[in-house]
């Protein structure tokens, strides 16, 4: 008596299934680069916050409270309500008086819809107003 032994799969079978793992590793590998890429740093996303208030926030009078290490702490008005902030400056720096005793009065750009989203300092506006001595 003579066994022959029966593969589960023909050959043609086996080569399409082998195929397909293929394109599922692929597909998955293409899909976890792209959702990475998607991904937002926190400094990215406070730039884009930042950037969106310069572009369309409204602007008032703020009063400087207090300025320690990288953060600013000021208070404002909007609409009889007063809203008490702070921004961090880390990654502003640059853009920082460097003699902060002249700080007069200071701006603040805020979002009409969440007074309570502001800032003082961007890359591209500053609020920041320095006395002119005459």
């Amino acid at each position: 008596m003579s066994r022959s032994l029966a593969l589960p799969f023909t050959p043609a079978e086996q080569v399409t299934f082998a195929l397909a793992g293929v394109l599922v590793v692929l597909i998955a590998l293409i899909g976890f680069r792209a959702w990475q890429r998607s991904r937002v740093t926190p400094e990215e996303r406070e730039r884009r916050r930042r950037n969106g208030l310069v572009a369309i926030g409204k602007m008032g009078d703020a009063t400087l409270m207090e300025v320690r290490d990288d953060l600013i702490l000021y208070s404002y008005h909007v609409r009889g309500m007063e809203y008490t902030a702070s921004q961090d400056i880390a990654h502003l720096k640059q853009y920082m008086p460097s003699d902060l005793s002249g700080l007069g009065s200071v701006s603040v750009k805020y979002d009409a819809r969440n007074p309570a989203n502001s800032i003082v300092l961007a890359e591209r506006w500053s609020g920041l107003r320095t006395r002119q001595l005459s």
